[in-house]
């Protein structure tokens, strides 16, 4: 790899893995729906100049309804989810256990599109999923019918809600992927998220959040542009330099670099167990991921 591309790929783990620190800060402070709300409706915006500058096509009227389906789920939902849980767990620990889309997107295409694993990625998802079980037990284990285990047990389960709201949006607009221009498309399902965590927000928590500690503003304009708009740019410059496989194996980068930095910053311990849960899983998506390039 070269020195470009390897700072390139440095960064992009980097900023992936700051996502879930910048969020937990918000979170702490302000209700998870009002903090997302926030963060879709002032990137939108920049998205959507964005797809006006470099000329984006936007989707066809066949296309259009997987873009909302992407923005409802994949987005806006995982990341409501991810969000709430992250207000109940450490963000290390929600971004181990959001690290199985994948695993779920695997199983989707087995069950509703017919696509039959390989033995290696039957094994690979075994593994995953063996991490995620142990990740979720080891939240439960010593704590049961205890209100901080019940806390932490809400947590995994929405962590894992969201992971399958991401990969339910990522099957839902999988074959309008290569039709869409990727700025238009972000930017559509950024504004869908927007309505979408709006509503969610005013019904669920009341009224907007209107002050808080520089520390929640600083975390808001993080997710806003490094994340909202610089996580994405990177993410298709990325898809355009890099293979897939190559691209896929920096994505698992992130949720260790997640993990280290929710420790180092913001003081929050997993445990030996969530450890083992988050190397179980990686290495179990390491695995699939090998095993659907062989098919390629």
């Amino acid at each position: 790899m070269k020195p470009a591309d390897f700072a390139l790929a440095v960064v992009f783990v980097v900023i992936w893995g700051s996502a879930f620190s910048a969020a937990r800060v918000v979170v702490l402070e302000w209700p998870p729906f009002w903090g997302l709300a926030y963060r879709f409706i002032l990137t939108a915006p920049l998205l959507l100049i964005l797809a006006w500058v470099t000329r984006s096509r936007w989707p066809s009227r066949g296309d259009l309804g997987r873009v909302v389906l992407m923005g409802l789920l994949g987005t806006g939902g995982y990341l409501a989810l991810s969000w709430w849980a992250m207000s109940l767990i450490p963000s290390g620990l929600v971004a181990l256990i959001t690290a199985s889309t994948p695993l779920v997107v695997a199983l989707g295409e087995a069950v509703f599109l017919g696509r039959r694993p390989s033995i290696g990625a039957w094994a690979g998802l075994a593994l995953g999923w063996a991490g995620v079980a142990v990740l979720g037990g080891a939240r439960l284990a010593g704590h049961f019918g205890a209100p901080q285990g019940m806390g932490e047990a809400l947590g995994v389960v929405l962590a894992l809600g969201g992971a399958v709201c991401q990969a339910a949006g990522l099957l839902a607009f999988a074959p309008a992927r290569g039709r869409v221009d990727l700025w238009s498309a972000t930017a559509g399902q950024s504004l869908v998220s927007a309505a979408m965590l709006l509503v969610m927000a005013l019904v669920m928590e009341g009224a907007p959040p209107v002050s808080g500690s520089t520390a929640v503003w600083l975390g808001l304009l993080y997710s806003v542009t490094v994340v909202g708009v610089g996580g994405y740019a990177l993410l298709f410059v990325m898809l355009r330099r890099f293979p897939p496989s190559t691209a896929a194996a920096l994505q698992l980068m992130a949720p260790p670099v997640a993990a280290v930095i929710g420790w180092i910053g913001l003081g929050e311990m997993l445990g030996w167990a969530d450890v083992a849960g988050g190397v179980l899983t990686l290495s179990g998506l390491m695995l699939l991921f090998r095993a659907r390039a062989r098919e390629v």
